[in-house]
């Protein structure tokens, strides 16, 4: 069925598969580590047996194309929940305009703002992806999806925010990659939007998240995310007249669990505003994460985010606990999200990493002089 809709890149009989160079990562920063740690973590660069107790979460700059095949021989098979929100606005392109807030003690309110514009790297990116509209964006959505896929662990979680510009195309792409028997749920993020002047449709104002696991097993914490039930609800726990239940009490026909109601697809969280608010343009709640990741995994699992932006994902999963991975292709996006991690108290050691001088020449070699490398 996906076929009649994507046909996607063919070469010989066989899809084009995504570019696979597992590349050296370089460390440019080692954050928030003491001295025993940092002898601990040296001595175990010269044992043969790796000390996987001294974990470093990393953030990771340079382009998913490469980042996520690089991650591949450390991390295929583990990574246990998955958030990407990757770009969705069809045409867009990797400027916009942030606004640096004036400093605690100035009187005079100098709040700056400036455009972004792309670099050479995003300008590449930005073709790979646009530059023949929809087909592009789902070729290029299409390989980091297998890429995904293959980092996931056997019971873990894929999360893939979109809006309704690409979302029902991705779907497609998503059910082939992952099997449609193992899509889990399509949730809506409802926000409030003003209408525009003159509007002439209906007011655009929600989000959508496909959640798909790797296999017939997956992890789903619903005590954890549990909701406060509406006091009419709880009113009604005393007898209630129904065709189900016979003028039993509403505990018998439906019973109140003592954490609350089981939740629903659907979340009403309003945009991210005031001191929250970083000065990222796609900037998503906390408490849209907060959900996703008690949901989908357990303290101590991994979580990635390879197009983190302002760092939600990031910062959220470090404040419950989990290990995290988490890439951009753009300086300002790591820059915002490693400042925004060290306001966190008692923040855990991380590394900054990118590939260094080694992503120009395999950029170079993959798409000049090999590219029959990148056939399934």
């Amino acid at each position: 069925m996906t076929e009649l809709i994507w046909q996607g890149k063919y070469k010989d009989g066989k899809k084009v598969a995504p570019i696979r160079i597992a590349l050296p990562f370089q460390t440019i920063e080692t954050i928030n580590e003491s001295a025993a740690d940092r002898q601990k973590r040296l001595a175990s660069l010269f044992n043969q047996k790796q000390d996987t107790s001294n974990w470093y979460n990393r953030l990771i700059w340079g382009d998913k194309k490469y980042v996520l095949p690089s991650l591949l021989p450390e991390f295929a098979g583990k990574v246990n929940l998955i958030y990407i929100d990757p770009p969705f606005n069809v045409g867009a392109d990797f400027s916009f305009t942030a606004t640096i807030p004036p400093a605690e003690n100035d009187e005079d309110d100098n709040t700056i703002s400036f455009t972004k514009q792309p670099s050479i790297i995003e300008q590449k990116a930005y073709r790979d992806t646009w530059g023949r509209g929809l087909d592009s964006y789902l070729q290029w959505f299409y390989e980091t999806a297998l890429l995904l896929r293959e980092l996931l662990a056997e019971d873990g979680s894929l999360y893939v925010h979109l809006d309704w510009h690409v979302g029902h195309y991705a779907k497609c792409v998503l059910d082939e990659v992952f099997g449609y028997e193992n899509f889990r749920n399509e949730i809506v993020w409802v926000y409030s939007r003003m209408a525009a002047k003159g509007q002439r449709h209906l007011t655009k104002c929600h989000d959508n998240l496909y959640w798909y696991s790797k296999s017939n097993k997956w992890t789903f914490n619903v005590d954890e995310i549990r909701l406060p039930y509406a006091e009419t609800s709880i009113a009604r726990s005393g007898y209630k007249k129904t065709n189900l239940g016979g003028g039993k009490p509403l505990s018998e026909v439906c019973e109140l669990n003592e954490k609350g109601k089981f939740p629903e697809d659907w979340i009403n969280i309003p945009f991210v505003r005031g001191n929250d608010y970083v000065g990222y343009a796609t900037q998503k709640p906390e408490s849209l994460l907060e959900r996703i990741i008690k949901a989908s995994s357990n303290e101590g699992d991994l979580v990635l985010d390879c197009f983190c932006g302002s760092g939600t994902t990031a910062a959220v999963a470090e404040k419950l606990n989990r290990r995290w991975i988490a890439c951009d292709l753009g300086r300002f996006a790591i820059h915002t999200t490693r400042k925004r991690l060290l306001g966190i108290p008692n923040v855990k050691p991380f590394v900054v990493q990118n590939l260094g001088k080694y992503e120009r020449h395999a950029w170079l070699q993959a798409e000049f002089d090999n590219p029959e490398s990148r056939i399934a």
